[in-house]
């Protein structure tokens, strides 16, 4: 029978071909006798690509899901090592426990490479995608000081907060995001709908129109004539947006925007600053070498402005100075933080510092924004209330004043 496979090379280059065997087991051996890796074999006539989901059409899944994936996999592979389960066998019970197909061929595939010989480390390398570099090199580290269950321990707590910060964000930003889109489509109904209809009643009426009411009129006839280049505006936008954060000039024009913005500036830097922390203390305390650390935060981080305060504190480190120097005379690292960072050097306790001041960070960071939101949820209901009165008003006026002729003529 033929066989679809999908199996890697030693260098790990993927090789996806079809094979002529008697069953699964015959065709996985011969390829093994190829020096190939099987990933997922199948009759040629059900085959699917890697990624494909059974069940019909599911969409990829985002960066968030991935991390949840990865989040509960670390956790869980933690509790089964401290346990005293083999690694290979506690892998192979996360495959099958694993609900999501894809990320249970994922940890297929870490098995099978460490059935293999390889590290858990060099396993997880095939997989950047699900596995990112500051991931991978933690576990190498923990591999190679013998201390892997306390790393995973420690990623595990660094994910989990990475998502507990993520989802504090999205739940901040639902309501108000929700208020701003329902004020647009109201506004835009208003223009559409109601005030053309009230424009040809203003005609046959043939009363003065207040300056507000012809302007509002205006725009109606515009929109309604025009609605196709306000299509395209807003498409080149989207466009726009989404195109200029991949440009060098456009990422870092964003994030000086970000960064200046009044007070959610502030809350920005605040967030950075946490997430260095936090990553940066979590790496030391894992014994990476001070400069890997660095680096691997650096790489973590997507502001290019921290990105260039982290290359200073690089710089700083190779020419046999402290990481605090790099954050003296800077406006991204406030001065708390920077005596906190000086201070855990002179005492040797940079990583545990650095831990308790993340900590602190993403407290009063979520208290920030608790508290931005609450100013910002009122502020968008008094101008969409604004807004819809304005339009009411402008509306109602000439009807009124219509009224009145009619009255003081009878």
């Amino acid at each position: 029978m033929k066989l679809a496979y999908r199996a890697y090379e030693k260098t790990g280059r993927e090789v996806t071909d079809v094979i002529d065997a008697a069953n699964a087991a015959d065709a996985t051996e011969r390829l093994r006798q190829k020096d190939l890796f099987v990933a997922d074999i199948r009759p040629a006539v059900q085959a699917r690509p890697a990624e494909a989901q059974p069940g019909g059409f599911r969409l990829p899944k985002g960066a968030g899901a991935r991390l949840k994936d990865l989040a509960l996999f670390t956790r869980q592979l933690h509790v089964l090592i401290r346990a005293g389960t083999p690694l290979a066998e506690g892998l192979m019970a996360l495959e099958r426990q694993a609900k999501d197909p894809t990320w249970s061929r994922v940890v297929r595939d870490v098995r099978r490479r460490l059935e293999q010989g390889c590290s858990l480390s060099q396993a997880m390398d095939a997989r950047p995608r699900h596995f990112d570099q500051v991931y991978r090199n933690m576990v190498n580290a923990g591999e190679k000081s013998g201390k892997l269950t306390t790393v995973l321990e420690r990623l595990s707590q660094l994910i989990r907060k990475r998502l507990h910060v993520r989802r504090t964000v999205r739940a901040a930003m639902i309501y108000p995001t929700l208020l701003v889109c329902i004020s647009l489509a109201v506004f835009v109904v208003m223009l559409v709908v109601v005030v053309p209809r009230f424009a040809d009643l203003f005609k046959s009426l043939d009363v003065p129109l207040p300056a507000t009411t012809a302007f509002l009129i205006s725009v109606s006839e515009i929109l309604r004539a025009y609605w196709y280049g306000l299509v395209g505006v807003v498409v080149a936008l989207v466009a726009g947006l989404w195109y200029l954060p991949k440009t060098e000039p456009g990422r870092r024009a964003i994030d000086t925007l970000l960064l200046r913005l009044p007070y959610f500036g502030g809350m920005v830097r605040s967030f950075a600053t946490a997430q260095i922390a936090r990553l940066l203390g979590v790496l030391l305390d894992s014994h990476l070498p001070i400069l890997e650390a660095l680096d691997l935060t650096k790489r973590a981080v997507r502001n290019v402005h921290y990105q260039h305060l982290l290359t200073r504190a690089e710089e700083a480190v190779s020419r046999g100075r402290p990481i605090s120097s790099a954050f003296r005379d800077t406006d991204l690292i406030s001065p708390s933080v920077y005596e906190a960072t000086r201070s855990g050097e002179a005492s040797g306790q940079v990583s545990p510092l650095l831990l308790d001041l993340a900590d602190f960070l993403d407290e009063e960071n979520e208290a920030s924004l608790r508290g931005l939101i609450s100013l910002l949820e009122p502020a968008i209901l008094i101008a969409m209330g604004l807004v819809v009165g304005l339009v009411a008003l402008s509306i109602f006026t000439p009807l009124f004043d219509a009224t009145g002729a009619v009255r003081g003529g009878n």
